[in-house]
């Protein structure tokens, strides 16, 4: 048994789904959140800034004594997958258990990826999935407005700018699975499926990070904890705790502690 806490971080509010995934698989764990909502969107950034960013909220993970990571950031996950593989710390990102669960999505048809632009612009994803899947079409497509509007609240399938940016999935109707690279996708995964319809099936990338690192503590009998979490934040904390506690569902109020932003560096 090993009560030290899980560590998890994003760059806002999409890490949550993470944690939602973790609380159901693991309910008795300690974890850690760190959502670096001051530096948002990680998205729109060069690989230099994430790898020096992601470098920066890793050491905030180790600091809090942890005993494995999740990086909950499709966008770190794919962009720095080597600083994860490398960290003292047991690491996993989203990207690798996502992609082998994709590929084991029955039939011939097209397979989606919607994420950020700087996930779908480093083509980790979709290099990945081809690999396991050549014979398959794939669509991958950047989705830059979606975390905006999460962010601030825009997450009610009837939501009128949510509705419009539906629009953009145009070209995956017809998928046969669509994975959500992207953590905060999850959040408006109903949205979602209304656009595309029954035929797609949504996969999200937390969930199987999630399920990856809940075996790797199983099998190394590193289980244990009281299920207390800490919740830390770059940005207003007043604002992630409304945001958290509505989308987690919870009875009480979360409370969540700021922390100043880091430098990202320059470009």
């Amino acid at each position: 048994m090993d009560n030290r806490p899980i560590g998890i971080f994003d760059s806002g509010l999409g890490g949550l789904t993470a944690v939602k995934a973790l609380r159901q698989l693991l309910p008795e764990e300690n974890l850690i959140y760190f959502a670096d909502s001051g530096r948002l969107p990680y998205g729109g950034r060069s690989r230099s800034q994430l790898r020096r960013m992601a470098r920066q909220d890793l050491d905030l993970m180790a600091s809090h004594g942890v005993k494995a990571v999740l990086v909950a950031c499709g966008t770190v996950s794919s962009n720095a997958p080597d600083l994860l593989e490398e960290n003292a710390i047991p690491t996993f990102g989203v990207m690798k258990a996502s992609v082998e669960a994709m590929a084991r999505m029955p039939g011939t048809g097209p397979l989606g990826i919607i994420a950020t632009e700087a996930t779908i612009r480093s083509g980790a994803f979709e290099a990945a999935l081809r690999e396991l899947c050549p014979d398959r079409p794939i669509i991958a497509l950047p989705c830059p407005k979606l975390v905006p509007l999460i962010e601030f609240g825009h997450i009610r399938p009837d939501d009128p700018l949510l509705q419009e940016a539906m629009d953009d999935l145009a070209p995956l109707r017809g998928a046969d699975a669509l994975l959500l690279g992207c953590t905060h996708y999850g959040i408006v995964a109903e949205a979602i499926r209304q656009a595309l319809g029954p035929h797609t099936r949504l996969l999200e990338a937390s969930g199987c990070g999630a399920e990856a690192l809940r075996d790797y503590l199983v099998r190394r009998d590193l289980t244990g904890g009281q299920g207390q979490e800490l919740f830390l934040t770059s940005g207003p904390a007043e604002e992630f705790q409304a945001a958290a506690s509505l989308f987690l569902g919870r009875g009480r109020a979360i409370a969540a502690r700021h922390i100043p932003p880091m430098e990202a560096g320059e470009p």
